[in-house]
Order: structure tokens, then sequence, then C-alpha cells
């Protein structure tokens, strides 16, 4: 019950993040000029960006099974494509729910464990943030006066505000930290045998197990090279999704590609953020981003609402159609299917 109640908690909490979000980015938006704008938008370019991202989408299944052969199974591309869909739409419903439901989906279809599943996405999620952090490296150095200011006093600054904030808590919660973490351990270490036989440990020990299974698939992948082309596939397609969008509306087409490179950045920060589907998050920041060229934010928020929403749309398109095709699968679950 107690469980039940912390998820509806966490579900309205995020809810109300992302939609203060985005009436922070709105609020002195007229609605008018709003609908205008996004109504002379070049619809070819966006359905080209969605291209791009559909083929990014196709690349990131591939990439999934490369990481699950290791583990001795090898569940169709059609499956896994279904199975990561699916998980994009419900990071819609709750954020990082996609990362379980894509787990259990590819459970029902294929019958590979959830838990080594997970630990082959805390993999990819791994290799995404080092490739994201490699772009604002490069975003930085690159023209960092320009870019290094915006990167600095909105991301950096505030990080650094926060972390600084945590690390002034006061000493006596520190003790209690430092303390309290420790006898946890090693009450678990002193009782394992005895709490080994309650079903709840037992089942968090299979979990950790599994997790670390999966993580570890990328050291015995016999096709790194294939890994790695897929990443940079997949970042590429994501680069040039965010590119030609900037042909679909008549203020943002002077724009270069190093300017596309700075919004993939910070749009994927803003994406990254606890907030179902990045909604209000991702069109905050990259219509200020938009401002750093000069773009008005109102015309900033054109951009990104057409850029979050095609994406969004064809999200739940695709991912409704997933959810069926999986609920349609599941009824005649199908034999493990080991190398």
């Amino acid at each position: 019950m107690k469980t039940r109640i912390l998820k509806v908690v966490n579900f309205f909490f995020f809810l109300f993040l992302g939609i203060f979000l985005l009436y922070y980015a709105f609020k002195d938006i007229g609605l008018n000029d709003l609908v205008e704008g996004l109504k002379k938008t070049k619809i070819s370019w966006v359905l080209l960006s969605l291209v791009f991202a559909g083929l990014a989408f196709v690349s990131r299944a591939y990439r999934w099974i490369l990481l699950i052969k290791p583990l001795g199974y090898k569940p169709s591309p059609r499956n896994t494509f279904f199975a990561l869909m699916a998980g994009y739409l419900a990071n819609f419903a709750f954020p990082r729910l996609g990362e379980v439901t894509r787990c259990g989906s590819l459970n029902k279809t294929d019958k590979i464990p959830v838990d080594a599943l997970l630990g082959t996405v805390i993999t990819e999620r791994v290799s995404d943030l080092i490739v994201l952090f490699s772009l604002v490296f490069f975003v930085f150095v690159f023209k960092i006066q320009l870019f290094g200011e915006f990167l600095s006093r909105n991301i950096f600054e505030p990080l650094f505000s926060r972390f600084n904030s945590f690390f002034g808590l006061p000493a006596f919660i520190w003790i209690l930290i430092l303390v309290f973490i420790p006898s946890l351990y090693l009450i678990y270490r002193l009782f394992r045998n005895y709490l080994q036989q309650y079903i709840f440990f037992q089942k968090l020990s299979s979990i950790k197990k599994g997790i670390i299974t999966g993580m570890i698939t990328v050291f015995k992948m016999t096709e790194k090279w294939k890994f790695l082309l897929h990443t940079f596939f997949i970042w590429i397609m994501y680069f040039l999704m965010t590119y030609v969008l900037f042909f679909a509306l008549d203020f943002t087409t002077h724009l270069k590609p190093i300017d596309a490179l700075f919004l993939l950045v910070i749009g994927g920060i803003g994406m990254s953020l606890p907030v179902q589907g990045g909604i209000g998050a991702y069109h905050w920041i990259v219509s200020l981003g938009l401002t750093v060229y000069g773009v008005s934010r109102e015309e900033g928020l054109i951009f990104a609402t057409v850029s979050h929403e095609s994406q969004a749309i064809m999200t739940i398109l695709l991912g409704s159609v997933s959810f069926l095709f999986i609920f349609l699968t599941a009824k005649k679950p199908n034999p493990q299917n080991p190398l």
C-alpha cells in the first residue's frame, strides 16, 4: 500500500514539475502568435526530421540486440523494436518507467529475464551519457565564449549551487548519513544468511545478480565495433533530425550545423530530466538556447514545440501499435530462444 502511494506521489510530482516548466516557458507568450507561427511550419522538413528519428529508433533496437546476445538469447529485431517503442511511450506516463517497461515487454515476447535485460539497458544508458557529455565538452570548447557562457549560466552554475547546498547540510544530518548507511550494510552482512530466507531479499539478490550480469555483457560482446557504429549512427541521426528542422521555420534557416549540435546537447539535457517525456523542460531550455542567436523566446518556443510535439506524436503512435503487438504476441508465449 505504501509503495503504491509513493508511486502515485512521484507520478504527480514529476507531472506537476513538467506542467510548471511548460507554464514558465509559455507564460509571457501570446497564444494567437504561437498558433500563427506553428501554421507557417513547413511540414516536409518536419517529416524528414521524423525519418531520421525513426532510423535512430531502428538502430537502437539492433544495438540492444548486440548487448543481449552475450546473455545467450537472440530476440527478433521486430520484438526488440516494439519493446523499445513501448518503453518510450511509457516514459510519457512516468519518468524512467520506459526502461522497466521495455524489459518487461521483451520478457513477454522472448522470455528473457527482466533483471538481466535491466543490466543491458543500464549499459546502454551509460554509453549514451558518455556521448552526450563528450558533445557537451566539444560544444563548450568549440565556441567557448558563446556556448560556454550559456552552459555555464544555465546548466553548470545551477548544478554546482545544488551540489554545494547538498554538501552544506547540517553536521548532524551528515553524521546520521555516514553512520546509518554503513550500519545497514553491516547488519545485512551479519544476518545475510538469515535474511535470504525471505522472498523479498531473495528477489533483491536475484535482481542484483541479473543487473551485474547484464552490465558486463559489453565486455563479452564479440561485435564491439557494431555496437560503436550503431551508437555513432544513432547520434548522427539525432543531429540530422535537429538540423533539418531549422528549414521548417523561417527564423531558424540561418542557423548552421554547429548550432544544431548545440541545440542537440541542451535538448538532450532537457530530455534527461526526470519529467514525463521531457515536457516543459525541453521547451524551456531549447527556447532559451535559441536566444543566443537572437531568436526571440516566442520563436524559440515555436521551434521547441514543433520539435518536441512531432517526436511525441510519432512516439505515441508507434508506442501504441507496439503495446498492441506485444499484447497479442504475449497470448502465445514463445519458448526461450538461446543462441
